[in-house]
């Protein structure tokens, strides 16, 4: 039966053109004949948006995510981050010749974050 319908949708007669274009629109294809550039339009627009589409969130890695597992790698003692060690470090030293971390005042109401 299918094959009836594909010979009598491939003839040059008004039923059959008026057929293609109602098949064409309901299943989202382009309905009248275009040309190169208004196929490449219909093509843009039928792609998923780029802020939809895995490759493009996924491009960079999750640094955050990276960061705060260093951190708790090196809370373990199993990454050493040394950097962070020489900040510490010179921390330690200033508070031995007598001068504390530099603390902000804070303003009415707020409560202080941890340096550290």
């Amino acid at each position: 039966m299918s094959n009836k319908y594909l010979k009598l949708a491939e003839l040059p007669t008004q039923y059959a053109k008026r057929m293609n274009f109602l098949s064409n629109r309901i299943f989202g294809e382009v309905s009248r004949p275009t040309g190169i550039k208004s196929m490449k339009v219909v093509k843009l627009f039928s792609e998923k948006p780029l802020q939809k589409q895995k490759y493009f969130v996924n491009w960079y890695p999750r640094h955050w995510e990276t960061g705060y597992m260093m951190m708790k790698l090196r809370k373990y003692g199993l990454f050493r981050d040394e950097h962070q060690d020489f900040k510490e470090e010179m921390i330690r030293l200033r508070t031995l010749r007598g001068k504390p971390p530099h603390v902000k005042e804070l303003k009415p109401g707020k409560t202080p974050k941890n340096r550290i």
